[in-house]
């Protein structure tokens, strides 16, 4: 940001330094129609909740995104807008190429000047308050929408959207299963401005217990999984300081409770640099991506190859396409490793029934097995270019990718997805506001909030005013099915 002719002034104050760490000069952006999301579009959501963060919702979602697909979370930096992000930082691609719903939470002028996340304020960015409660309410809706894998929902953001992100790994360790933070800030390293301006451009001294002490501090008793965590620095950054990286290392490894020295290193495009730090299974908890020379901003790489994405603009750098190796990292690549064999082609449905699914695709030179991943997870494994997988739902659609397997068992990259739908009839679905969902027996409520029996996905207040379609899987086994039964 060395162009900026003000910035100097602003470093001398501590409000400046939380300004600097925004992104500056971007174009206005014509506010995106209000309306339920449509596939293929980017949408903006109105009624998410009681939004005690007021901020904006808007959502992206490929067509025939199956049920159960990942869902991500990504986080604009300051000054930027929810377009801004989808447009350039990649994410749609991976979207409809690995099958997951994004979204994007936006803020505004009206929470802050520069329209920043605010990444340093304890009443806006813990547990249950303010920009935090609010995104947790945007994963919820989502999740019910589109009937996405809880257990598969993600966190990024850039800058002030990076600090945030940090802050609801921590406050949300039950929610998010794996975050990444581009040139951000610890997980409440600050919590009120005054304090912003040293997070941001120094050392703050602290040992690892210290920043893993504020993790855990932010949701006391917590025994569950940690999520893994990517951090993405630049060398050359002047807004925050490369040392961030560093104590998100510390911070996250010792949350982990695994040591600060790499597992393994190696060498990536645009000059990166990434550092692995496996847990006690020998899975990667924490990775660290250093950029050399790049200044502040979002890594990206366009292009058309498969490891490429992005558009470039204002803080966001022509280097490496950070939204592929993020999502490889959290495994939304369908479960392809870093093994060197090419994708394999011609991947094709060749036959459904009610309870099955049959595949083929062409081979790959030095393939010694395949697997197969559907809906993202590995299903079966086989040494043919065929396989069936069975024991699925009638009238019910899957998305299938498949991966080469060498010799020595690393997995090369994944194919290009395709849907499946099982023939017979369709689960019975029905449609009606949440009280009347109860009444049914279809859903319970529990503390002015309505489930779903059997899948237990949250549906929103027990009122008459919300209205959800309910897919009945199995007997007594309801999953929501907004988006279509």
């Amino acid at each position: 940001m060395s162009h900026i002719p003000w910035r100097g002034f602003f470093r001398r104050t501590a409000q400046a330094a939380v300004l600097a760490l925004c992104a500056a000069g971007l174009t206005a952006v014509t506010p995106l129609t209000t309306s339920a999301a449509a596939a293929g579009t980017l949408q903006q959501v109105t009624n998410f909740g009681s939004n005690p963060g007021n901020l904006a919702m808007y959502e992206y979602a490929p067509s025939n995104l199956p049920a159960n697909a990942p869902l991500v979370v990504a986080l604009h930096g300051c000054t930027q807008s929810a377009s801004d992000y989808h447009t350039n930082s990649g994410w749609q691609k991976f979207a409809d190429q690995w099958g997951f719903a994004v979204v994007y939470p936006q803020t505004s002028t009206a929470n802050n000047s520069l329209s920043c996340f605010s990444w340093f304020d304890s009443t806006k960015d813990t547990r249950g308050k303010g920009e935090a409660a609010s995104i947790r309410q945007m994963v919820d809706t989502a999740v019910a929408q589109y009937g996405s894998d809880r257990g598969r929902v993600f966190v990024t953001g850039l800058s002030a959207g990076g600090g945030m992100t940090a802050d609801l790994l921590a406050d949300y360790p039950d929610v998010f299963a794996g975050g990444a933070v581009d040139s951000g800030i610890p997980a409440q390293c600050a919590t009120t401005l005054i304090a912003a301006s040293g997070c941001q451009n120094s050392n703050q001294n602290l040992t690892p217990k210290q920043w893993g002490d504020k993790v855990r501090n932010s949701y006391p008793g917590y025994t569950g999984t940690w999520p893994r965590v990517a951090i993405w620095q630049g060398t050359s950054d002047t807004t925050v300081a490369p040392v961030n990286g560093t104590e998100l290392r510390d911070q996250w490894t010792d949350v982990w409770g695994i040591g600060q020295t790499a597992s393994s290193t190696q060498s990536l495009p645009g000059g990166t640099t990434e550092s692995l730090y496996d847990d006690g299974t020998g899975k990667p908890a924490v990775a660290l991506f250093s950029v050399s020379g790049m200044t502040h901003g979002l890594a990206v790489d366009p292009g058309s190859g498969a490891d490429q994405c992005g558009g470039t603009g204002a803080y966001f750098l022509d280097y490496i396409c950070s939204s592929y190796y993020t999502a490889k990292f959290w495994g939304l690549d369908g479960g392809a490793g870093t093994g060197s064999l090419p994708a394999p082609s011609g991947l094709t449905v060749t036959g459904t029934t009610d309870t099955g699914a049959s595949l083929s695709w062409s081979p790959v030179s030095g393939a010694a097995s395949y697997a197969v991943y559907r809906d993202g997870t590995k299903t079966g494994s086989t040494t043919s270019t065929a396989y069936t997988d069975t024991g699925l739902s009638a009238g019910t659609a899957y998305r299938y990718t498949v991966a080469a397997v060498d010799s020595s068992g690393a997995v090369g990259a994944s194919s290009a997805p395709v849907t499946a739908t099982t023939t017979g009839s369709a689960p019975q679905c029905y449609t009606d506001n949440n009280y009347n969902q109860v009444q049914a027996g279809r859903a319970h409520q529990s503390g002015g909030y309505t489930y779903a029996n059997g899948s237990n996905q949250a549906m929103g207040l027990y009122n008459v005013a919300i209205t959800h379609t309910l897919k009945e899987t199995s007997p007594g086994y309801f999953v929501l099915a907004d988006s279509g039964c």
